[in-house]
């Protein structure tokens, strides 16, 4: 079994990316390897943050290591919350329910309520060299939270694909087509060539 961190100690996400990996990556989070540092995401893109927290570990710890940012993009406001999906309340903490709120009130009268979720993975060898995997879902907003399954935006973001949100998919269908899913999924297909 392959070894390999996993910059993050959100237990959601390392949940997650654990179940879509399964049995072929042993997947360590930052507590795992003694780092409990507050890593700094200031970058303007997904794919600037990714790279910055992989950067951090990989200069840090001496370890490959991988790194993902997600955002939520919807169309009537222009892309955002994007970059600032995590903390689109409250510039200063995540609160997920506020996040959410804000969302709903902002759309409460638009008629395009198109959205995708996009992941970028950054992922650093070895070696230090650097490579991005992505991954998107297409879908919309609901008009109120359905479900109660998955965290962040999961209730109110539906999938084209099922038609239902996340929250209501639970988490096997959610993993099965998700953001975080098809990013994790083109980075297991390139660590399992043996890089």
């Amino acid at each position: 079994m392959k070894e390999i961190v996993f910059a993050t100690n959100n237990a959601h996400k390392l949940a997650e990316i654990r179940a879509i990996l399964g049995t072929a990556f042993n997947v360590l989070s930052l507590a795992d390897i003694g780092c409990h540092d507050d890593i700094p995401e200031t970058a303007d893109t997904l794919e600037g943050n990714a790279l910055q927290k992989a950067r951090y570990v990989a200069e840090h710890y001496h370890t490959a290591c991988f790194a993902d940012d997600t955002g939520l993009e919807v169309t009537a406001l222009g892309g955002a919350p994007g970059v600032h999906t995590a903390r689109y309340a409250y510039p200063d903490r995540q609160d997920t329910e506020a996040n959410t709120d804000r969302l709903l009130q902002e759309l409460q009268h638009a008629a395009d309520r198109s959205a995708r979720f996009r992941t970028v993975i950054a992922y650093i060898d070895a070696a230090g060299k650097e490579h991005l995997f992505e991954g998107i879902v297409h879908g919309h907003i609901t008009t109120q939270r359905q479900g109660t399954e998955g965290f962040g935006y999961d209730p109110v973001f539906a999938s084209d694909e099922s038609g239902l949100t996340f929250a209501q998919m639970g988490v096997q269908a959610k993993n099965r087509i998700s953001h975080r899913a098809r990013a994790v999924a083109r980075l297991s297909e390139y660590l399992l060539i043996d890089h």
